[in-house]
Parts: C-alpha cells; structure tokens; sequence
C-alpha cells in the first residue's frame, strides 16, 4: 500500500509586507539559501530569462537533507499567477513527480500584509521520504513534520527586516526604484 503518494502538508503565516513584495521573495530561486533550513541555493536554467517565471520554467535546487547528504533537483514551474501563486514540481531521477510545492499569497488582515500559504504534496516518484517510509512508516510523519517546521522558518525568514532590507540595497545599487 502506498502512503507516500497525495501526503501533505500545509502552512499559513501573516507577515509584514504587501503581496507583491512577497511575490518577489517567494519567485527568487537563487536566494532560497538565505532563507531555508534545507535548501541551500537554486538558480534558473537558461532559458527562464524574461519578466518573472512562467509556467515550464525550470530551475535547479541544491537541499541538505538532516542526515547531512545533499541533493540537486530539478524543478518544474507550474504555476505563476503574480502576485497569488507560485508553484513547482520536483522531478526525480526518471522525471516523475517526486514532489509539487506551492505557496499561495492572499491580502492579509492588517493593510500591507500577506498571508503566505506554503503546501507540500508528495507525488508517485521515487523520493528519500519514500525510500525511508517503505523501510520505517514512522518515518515518513517525522518528514512531514520537519518540512512544516521549515516552511515556516524559511517564510519567516523572507520576510524578516534583514532580508528585505538587503534587497532594497541592492535593488537601490542597481539603480531600481
């Protein structure tokens, strides 16, 4: 029986910045490693030039994993609503499904924030969650509850004071407004 396949996880936080900015923020691959407790670095393969990421845009992302290995992957943009939702799948060594992500930004209470939903499904390929579960089902519970933890570290993250603060200087260096 597979319990891999359709696991998942979601989680909702209200930060400090409109949506647009978050947008920003959630479509820059290549700073995911400031961020992340997992992912260390992404960038976008060649190709993916242009006014933001569009759907089929591929980029490729470095992780840590907690046992320490590393792993690259590459990922598949499948949605990009600017400024609602982001998407991707991360394709594994056959080029199935391993896994799809998704962050979802809607106006949040207060003016000027966001609410960041980041989700998490498990596809049919062949991923370390799925090779733990077969040999400890535990395992898989443990996965998921981690990738909550640093979903949310990695939101909170984003939109901290310092990382939003780095970006307008460079933004400002480079001479945009």
């Amino acid at each position: 029986m597979d319990v891999v396949t359709g696991a998942q996880v979601a989680v909702a936080v209200t930060v400090r910045l409109a949506r647009e900015r978050m947008w920003e923020l959630v479509t820059a691959v290549d700073r995911i490693g400031e961020w992340s407790p997992e992912a260390l670095d992404g960038a976008w393969d060649s190709g993916a030039d242009g006014p933001g990421p569009v759907s089929g845009d591929r980029f490729t992302a470095c992780n840590r994993f907690a046992d320490g290995s590393l792993g690259a992957v590459t990922c598949v943009v499948t949605e990009a609503e600017r400024p609602s939702a982001f998407a991707w799948t991360v394709l594994d060594g056959a080029g199935l499904v391993g896994s799809t992500w998704r962050y979802e930004l809607r106006d949040g209470d207060e003016p000027g924030s966001t609410r960041v939903r980041h989700s998490f499904t498990h596809g049919p390929g062949v991923t370390g969650a799925r090779i733990a579960a077969e040999a400890d089902p535990e395992a898989l519970n443990r996965r998921l509850v981690t990738l909550c933890r640093n979903m949310t570290t990695t939101i909170t993250a984003m939109a901290s004071p310092v990382s939003t603060a780095s970006t307008a200087n460079a933004d400002t260096a480079n001479g945009a407004f």
